[in-house]
């Protein structure tokens, strides 16, 4: 009776009410997720238990830091106070904020795993960075005033709960002493100094199935855990290989393509791939098309019956057709550094958002050199995603809304506005895409005017929750969810294409139309394989014939192919390589996370690299999606190690600026 007097003093009695109403809460959103993915989740007895117990534990270690503050509170407030006017405010506005905090970020979790099947992570981070698109997004996609109504009727209904309980009266009202108060505050101060000195949130992971994983988090934990680890160290968290071997099995595969590298001596991989055949090299305009979050399935091609893609599905049989293709990565950002850079995903965050990611060799740099004029076009602000930074830093000129910042002084690329009056419709993430290529058609019009050749970068929008696009453009109502907005994304890329074909530079312009990623990616699997198959087309290609590619490629291989196709001879610091002359042994596809590391092979065995040293072996079965575990075999690990590994030295190192190379910018 002594010891329970002592850990629960009556001065104590709110904030222990407190810490029990949110482990009772957090435990309700973590039944939530589990009946949510309950075709998913390992729901055996044992697995199930282990998954709540965990979660209890990473509840504790997370409400003992809310805890601090007012339980040192309580442990100074002298005793002749109690119940005063001072500590009656402090403590009915502590614990009101408390439950408001607590209940918006179990709403908020709701809504993020509702997008990405995953607890708090850096993606949330980044949104607290995008304020006015996260939040315009939430207020064009969920209720507002419902939600915060029901967030404040619930948070009044508690404080009522915990008055008629006497829980305020016990607090007030007691003659604790100072003595009595400091095991309860040592309690507290202990678990909150155990959880951020030993404990990690990647403790929480014990288990096979992701969303055993991600469903014993807590998300709160979570989010501070990524606030503080949203980059990786390459050599310090994962297997690593001595640099200069990684260096030659990596610039073995290189020669053994025909490449001659321009500084054998270095740890570089910068080459010269040259045009083998002698024939005259082509220089046609380039437009490619970034569509966001476009997965393979939701093709007629790849199995759908919706028919929400009939303009893709069309253009299917009249295009380079690449049908075995992935995404690197889960954002678009990711995207668009394998697309730019053309290398492997690199641990943590992507090179888009990273510091000192300008004045890089990307492929803008090859067309550059070809005389190309560079345009980046985004239907929404830029500076969301660092876009304009790492576009503008890397020569593109940038076509945007403009009302964000633009991008550090020193760089001096142009900046054309999107005005309002090119604009007949918009959302959170930007405006529809039939404006964004209707400003293509102009700038391309003024380009051709001009006399020289382009490369368009389009990056898209109206393929993102809310799902809202202009009315009476196709059969589905807008902001009715995905479907309608693949479906309309899909009528603007068709309307474009009609535009575009009655202008004189369209019979000397390759259109290329690739997702940035999967519209989910989330699976029970350390890496959800079906998740990174997305769609690939080439049209208008001079001298190629239409057909289907069923080589094995990821977005890193689309512009090294594109530059073999125009008999291109070059300079390339590219991972990528001509799908078209894969042999079957060199086909594959990177894929990660942010954390998780994988190389998918042409025979569809898997490999992935974990940030705790660990690699797992797999064989992927298309059918069911499942990985089977497989016996390590030295030989893949020494690749995936050595092309991850290089990856990554490259851009630590500077080994991707192009002053390193020789270049002027």
């Amino acid at each position: 009776m002594a010891l329970f007097s002592s850990f629960f003093p009556k001065r104590f009695r709110l904030l222990w009410y407190f810490v029990g109403t949110y482990i009772v809460l957090s435990t309700i959103i973590r039944l939530v997720f589990i009946f949510w993915m309950l075709g998913e989740v390992d729901t055996s007895f044992f697995k199930i238990g282990n998954t709540l117990l965990i979660g209890f534990l990473f509840d504790v270690g997370t409400v003992s830091f809310f805890a601090i503050p007012y339980a040192l509170y309580l442990l100074v407030f002298p005793k002749k106070w109690y119940g005063s006017l001072f500590d009656r405010i402090v403590t009915w506005f502590a614990y009101t904020l408390g439950l408001v905090i607590f209940l918006f970020s179990f709403f908020a979790e709701i809504t993020f795993w509702e997008e990405f099947k995953n607890r708090f992570n850096f993606i949330a981070v980044d949104y607290l960075i995008y304020t006015y698109e996260v939040v315009k997004n939430i207020n064009e996609s969920y209720p507002i005033p419902l939600l915060v109504s029901g967030i404040l009727l619930l948070t009044a209904f508690l404080l009522f709960m915990t008055k008629r309980k006497g829980i305020f009266h016990k607090t007030f009202n007691n003659e604790t002493s100072f003595r009595q108060k400091l095991l309860p505050s040592a309690f507290f101060i202990t678990i909150a100094a155990i959880f951020a000195l030993f404990v990690k949130n990647k403790d929480a992971e014990q288990f096979e199935n992701r969303y055993n994983n991600e469903i014993a988090k807590t998300g709160i934990y979570s989010f501070f855990a990524a606030f503080q680890n949203n980059e990786l160290s390459f050599t310090d968290f994962y297997k690593t290989l001595p640099v200069n071997e990684v260096f030659a099995e990596v610039n073995n595969e290189f020669r053994k393509r025909g490449d001659s590298l321009l500084f054998p001596e270095k740890n570089l991989i910068y080459r010269n791939i040259g045009n083998t055949d002698s024939l005259p090299e082509l220089k046609p305009n380039v437009i490619f098309i970034c569509v966001e979050s476009l997965s393979a399935k939701f093709l007629e091609s790849f199995g759908s019956t919706e028919n929400i893609t009939p303009t893709l599905d069309s253009l299917a049989n009249h295009s380079l057709f690449f049908t075995n293709l992935f995404a690197n990565g889960t954002r678009t950002v990711r995207g668009m550094e394998a697309i730019t850079l053309s290398i492997p995903p690199t641990p943590g965050r992507s090179i888009v958002k990273r510091e000192n990611n300008q004045h890089l060799f990307t492929i803008g740099e090859v067309f550059k050199q070809k005389g190309y004029g560079r345009n980046f076009f985004y239907g929404g602000d830029g500076y969301f995603d660092n876009m304009n930074s790492f576009f503008g830093g890397n020569g593109f000129n940038i076509v945007d809304r403009g009302r964000g910042f633009l991008m550090d002084a020193s760089i001096t690329t142009t900046r054309t506005n999107i005005e309002d009056d090119e604009v007949t419709f918009e959302n959170a993430w930007g405006i529809a895409d039939g404006d964004i290529y209707n400003k293509v058609i102009k700038v391309a019009d003024e380009a051709h005017s001009a006399g020289k050749p382009f490369f368009d970068f389009v990056m898209t929008t109206s393929n993102h929750r809310p799902y809202t696009y202009p009315e009476g453009k196709i059969d589905i109502p807008s902001g009715s969810g995905r479907s309608g907005a693949v479906k309309y994304t899909d009528y603007a890329i068709g309307e474009f294409l009609r535009k575009a074909q009655k202008k004189a530079w369209y019979k000397n312009t390759i259109i290329i139309i690739m997702a940035d990623h999967c519209a989910s990616s989330a699976g029970r699997q350390e890496l959800d394989v079906k998740n990174y198959h997305i769609p690939g087309l080439m049209l208008n290609l001079p001298n190629t014939p239409p057909q289907k590619v069923d080589k094995m490629a990821s977005q890193i291989d689309i512009f090294p192919t594109l530059f073999s196709l125009l008999n291109w001879n070059y300079n390339s610091n590219l991972y990528g390589t001509d799908v078209l002359k894969m042999k079957p042994e060199e086909e594959r596809a990177f894929v990660g996370t942010y954390r998780k590391l994988g190389l998918l092979k042409g025979d569809d065995k898997v490999m992935v690299l974990g940030d705790q040293e660990v690699s797992n072996s797999y064989q992927w079965n298309r059918e069911t999606n499942e990985l089977l575990p497989l016996k390590e075999d030295e030989t893949f690990l020494k690749e995936i190690i050595s092309n991850y590994q290089t990856a990554d030295y490259l851009f630590s190192n500077g080994g991707l600026k192009l002053n390193s190379l020789g270049l002027e910018d």
